[in-house]
């Protein structure tokens, strides 16, 4: 726990830092434990030193996690994974926020089971701005189209903002650009659509500094926290 104590004051003035070179508010910029693959007790002790935000990439490698959770502990869990149709009903179940959408049919899908008990729900889009085949998220130039459907069609969920992920391997300024790109697309779509969009997920381990220079209002950290995955 010493340890983790030591890397989570670390990030924090890392953060500091960045928002404060950026002129920005450090107290705007959530950070979120990135939690897979990681056990119970590790993310006990990241919530003894203060997290309280999670974000879990699998369905069903957080049920496991959460149904063991101590309930005295709040926090927050949050998909940033890929999910599958399927799997929406779980993932309702388990999660306060869906930062992954990318779909239509995975929004009608979340729809079709939120209507039953008329609960809404809070989700970012997700977008692929690097361009790199590898990742999820829909493509930059159909972002309008999924945004229209969602509003037209899905009114249990609440577009907060949107998600991606920083290109990898790439030069700092193709980071930048692609993180650019989505602050300049929610600037774009809350303008054509009148809507709040305040959320910018963006940012992990190698790059949440340039992702904060960029507008992040949430870093998603894991190996910076925990270490690497043994």
């Amino acid at each position: 726990m010493i340890d983790l104590e030591k890397r989570c004051a670390e990030i924090r003035s890392r953060i500091d830092k960045a928002a404060r070179k950026a002129g920005r508010n450090p107290e705007g910029i959530e950070l979120m434990a990135v939690t897979k693959t990681r056990e119970l007790p590790e993310l006990i002790e990241a919530w003894e030193v203060g997290l309280r935000l999670f974000g879990e990439n699998r369905v069903q490698e957080a049920a496991r996690k959460i149904a063991s959770w101590p309930a005295e502990r709040r926090a927050q869990w949050r998909l940033i994974g890929n999910l599958q149709r399927n799997k929406a009903r779980k993932a309702l179940e388990l999660f306060s926020r869906i930062d992954s959408l990318d779909r239509l049919e995975l929004a009608f899908d979340l729809q079709r089971v939120l209507s039953e008990t008329n609960r809404k729900i809070d989700v970012l889009i997700e977008v692929n701005t690097s361009g790199e085949p590898s990742k999820h998220g829909i493509a930059p130039n159909g972002l309008e189209e999924l945004l229209e459907g969602v509003l037209q069609r899905c009114p249990n969920l609440t577009v907060r903002g949107l998600m991606t992920l920083g290109p990898l391997n790439a030069d700092p300024g193709e980071v930048a650009a692609s993180f650019s790109l989505l602050r300049e697309l929610r600037d774009r779509v809350s303008k054509e659509f009148g809507l709040e969009m305040p959320e910018l997920s963006m940012g992990m381990s190698d790059d949440f500094e340039i992702a904060i220079e960029q507008g992040s209002t949430c870093v998603r950290l894991g190996r910076a926290l925990f270490g690497p995955r043994e």
